[in-house]
Formats: structure tokens, C-alpha cells, sequence
């Protein structure tokens, strides 16, 4: 199993109505031949399932894909569900270019993000 490395950046927003390339995340993840989370093998991949936040004009926060207990896939900063940040409806979704995902904030705000490189 071959770990992919994917980056998101946000998409049109009213703030961003071109969206933005100097916010969004990239992370490791193993995905399917088909493009979709593989929950079979991140049990053996999750310690090298990382991600990294970049955010304009804010530290990049680094943190792990996590499979939830929920049975959801979402970004966590630390140990607890405090500061997870979960996909929207991620089992229906693929990571090709040019798809989209929504990502809830740890602040609660939810954005969608654009996928621009799966390698």
C-alpha cells in the first residue's frame, strides 16, 4: 500500500471568491485505486498519515488524519475530539484534481476546499 500525498486549498468563498492557494492542507493518506480514503489500510498507515494546516498570516498547525470513533474521517492537533476538524460526507467523495471536500473547522466554520495535487 502506497501512501498518497494530497493538497487541498480553499475554494470560492465570499471572502475568497477566487478561493485561495495560501490556505487549505496537505496530508498523507492511503486512498483506493478508485480515489477514496482506504479505512482497510490506515490501521497499518496511520502513523504516517500527517497533515499539515497552512493558513495565511497564521503558524501552520501539524496533526495526523485520524478515522474516528464516529466512524468519520477528520484532521486532530492533539490528542481528544476537541480541535478535530471532519470531512463532510468524505465515504461518497474521491481525491482526484479538481474534486471538491468539506472540512468543519475546529471553530465551526465550514469551508470547502478544492483538490489541486494527489502524488
Amino acid at each position: 500500500m502506497a501512501l498518497k500525498t494530497i493538497r487541498l486549498e480553499l475554494a470560492r468563498t465570499r471572502e475568497f471568491p477566487a478561493g485561495s492557494s495560501t490556505r487549505g492542507y496537505e496530508f498523507a493518506a492511503p486512498l483506493t485505486e478508485e480515489g477514496y480514503l482506504d479505512t482497510e489500510a490506515w490501521p497499518s498507515a496511520r502513523r504516517a498519515c500527517r497533515v499539515v494546516r497552512f493558513w495565511e498570516n497564521e503558524d501552520d498547525r501539524v496533526g495526523e488524519l485520524h478515522h474516528t470513533r464516529h466512524r468519520t474521517w477528520a484532521f486532530s492537533y492533539q490528542p481528544g475530539e476537541e480541535d478535530d476538524e471532519a470531512f463532510y460526507r468524505i465515504e461518497g467523495h474521491v481525491f482526484r484534481v479538481g474534486e471538491y471536500v468539506t472540512i468543519t473547522e475546529q471553530d465551526g466554520q465550514v469551508l470547502t476546499f478544492k483538490v489541486v495535487s494527489v502524488q
